[in-house]
């Protein structure tokens, strides 16, 4: 006669919907992890209206300068560890100088002086191009 059937509530499982927000949230962390890691100091460089970049691909250096801090190749130093860091640089190699607008000349050409007696000469002042 009357057989009563149960009915079970559908419910949509969300396991697999959080996990792919999590692999989301930590590919982007991840990702902008790496592009912090080129750069140690914050610098507002001087503008140029058009400028040239090298073409070769040779050992680069790369030295960052504000008022208080010193970074070579994105890690802190000191003007007094950049002797050391300039005596096991090839000779040949590129130094990308980034200075910021607001530093002293004296403490530019304190660096300029250091690579100088390196003999490092293959000198690139990195700068904005204007908008």
């Amino acid at each position: 006669m009357g057989r009563r059937q149960r009915r079970e509530s559908l419910s949509m499982d969300l396991t697999p919907l959080i996990d792919m927000v999590f692999l989301l949230l930590v590919f982007f962390l991840v990702t902008s992890t790496f592009k912090k890691d080129e750069l140690a100091l914050l610098l507002k460089l001087p503008k140029t209206e058009e400028g040239a970049g090298s073409q070769k691909k040779i050992d680069q250096l790369t030295i960052e300068l504000t008022d208080n801090e010193v970074a070579v190749n994105g890690k802190k130093s000191s003007i007094e560890e950049l002797p050391g860091i300039f005596e096991k640089t090839e000779k040949e190699s590129l130094v990308n100088l980034r200075v910021d607008g607001d530093v002293k000349y004296t403490r530019l050409v304190k660096v300029l002086d250091l690579l100088q007696a390196n003999k490092l000469e293959n000198i690139s002042l990195i700068t904005d191009k204007e908008n």
